[in-house]
């Protein structure tokens, strides 16, 4: 069984390489490990950490198999890096992520984005009661759909 509890400092190590196995699948979307979540650095990580929410997942052995960060700023909740260990994919576990960061700010706008390419995601958040509401050209081959839940 999974439980999602808030993250300690001492877990963004261990998060940070979650990431940056997580997010493989994202870079195959685009032939190249040129992307953000790949690049980041644990001081970046500790500033999300210092400034927002950050929560995990662990499995009966406690390991950490999945993660979402949320920030608020004047009433909208900003949701991001939701990831899970690919070995766990497919059990539900996005969703929970995702339903448990929305239940730490209860009555608030959600908005979280993921690239066009991210079809998978698009549905998962569809699923969830996101609509998409702007898309951004990042470059001729990144473009970001952005997603709200009122």
């Amino acid at each position: 069984m999974y439980n999602i509890t808030q993250a300690e400092r001492e877990d963004l190590p261990e998060i940070l390489q979650l990431q940056y196995l997580a997010y493989q699948t994202e870079a195959d979307l685009f032939g190249s490990r040129d992307i953000p979540p790949l690049k980041q650095t644990l001081d970046e990580v500790i500033v999300e950490f210092e400034s927002g929410i950050i929560l995990k997942m662990t499995d009966e052995s406690n390991n950490i198999i999945g993660s979402v960060r949320a920030r608020e700023s004047r009433g909208t909740v900003y949701i991001g890096k939701l990831m899970v260990h690919p070995a766990h994919r497919g059990k539900g576990c996005g969703t929970r992520l995702l339903a448990e960061i929305e239940s730490r700010f209860p009555e608030k706008r959600y908005e979280l984005f993921t690239s066009t390419r991210s079809k998978d995601n698009i549905r998962l958040y569809q699923k969830c009661g996101y609509d998409i509401f702007a898309q951004k050209a990042v470059s001729d081959e990144l473009i970001f759909v952005y997603m709200e839940k009122k």
